[in-house]
């Protein structure tokens, strides 16, 4: 009967873009979900979020996952198949999110690339070093007419005792997306507070879930109840282009 004196909980807080660029729901193609019933179930959980429209992001990678359209199309259809029987008919498409190695270079000179709409292109380094040729790629992409976008930032380590390198490389014109994750604290404290940074810097211009699995979205689900999802997802509001980008 005094239900009324309890403290209600608090609403999650509203992502700040309807369309995610980066993801891994494309069943079985690389180390996100391994099936279409997973897929569909993540989806689900994005779409309680407030996501709209998913442009996955397969992994392209040298060695590991060295994807083409006929492991993306098959997997995907059967995406769309699950999603279907669901009666859930959320806009499912895909880009890929290319590693910069050798595999990423025969594909550039080949124009064998699956871009984002609008000629954007999400690319990644490696997590151990710089790549040697990242400016030269940065120009050579831009002399192609294709927009590249440097997923995840913010979980590069060796550029953090270099912050003017994250200057230096977005004032070439090359944008940059942070993981939700980051800002949930999933990798760490260090990832979570360069990614702050980087706001605070206005160097943030697209975001994206990384989503892989349930826990992902788990820890997702927990910080869009915090204060600092509320805050996050203000001070990105008016920066964010993933819903006008692409369209």
């Amino acid at each position: 009967m005094f239900d009324f004196f309890k403290k209600k909980s608090k609403e999650p807080a509203e992502l700040c873009f309807a369309t995610d660029i980066h993801c891994h729901i494309v069943p079985g193609v690389d180390d996100g979900s391994p099936d279409a019933a997973t897929s569909a179930d993540l989806i689900e959980r994005m779409q309680g979020w407030g996501i709209r429209r998913i442009i996955a992001s397969p992994h392209v990678t040298q060695y590991t996952f060295e994807n083409t359209l006929d492991t993306i199309r098959p997997a995907l259809d059967r995406l769309h198949q699950e999603l279907d029987r669901r009666n859930n008919d959320i806009d499912v498409s895909h880009s890929a999110e290319y590693r910069i190695d050798e595999l990423f270079g025969e594909r550039l000179a080949a124009n064998d690339l699956w871009l984002l709409p609008n000629k954007h292109i999400l690319i990644e380094n490696a997590f151990m070093q710089e790549p040697w040729n990242l400016d030269q790629l940065v120009f050579d992409l831009q002399v192609r007419g294709i927009k590249p976008i440097l997923a995840h930032p913010e979980r590069y380590s060796y550029y953090y005792k270099h912050f003017d390198r994250y200057k230096a490389l977005h004032d070439s014109g090359l944008s940059f997306q942070i993981n939700l994750l980051s800002l949930a604290g999933a990798y760490g404290k260090a990832e979570k507070k360069i990614a702050e940074q980087l706001i605070d810097g206005g160097l943030v211009d697209f975001i994206g879930t990384d989503l892989h699995k349930a826990s992902h979205a788990d820890a997702i689900d927990a910080y869009l109840t915090t204060s600092d999802a509320r805050k996050h997802m203000d001070r990105l509001r008016s920066c964010v282009c993933n819903d006008t980008a692409f369209v």
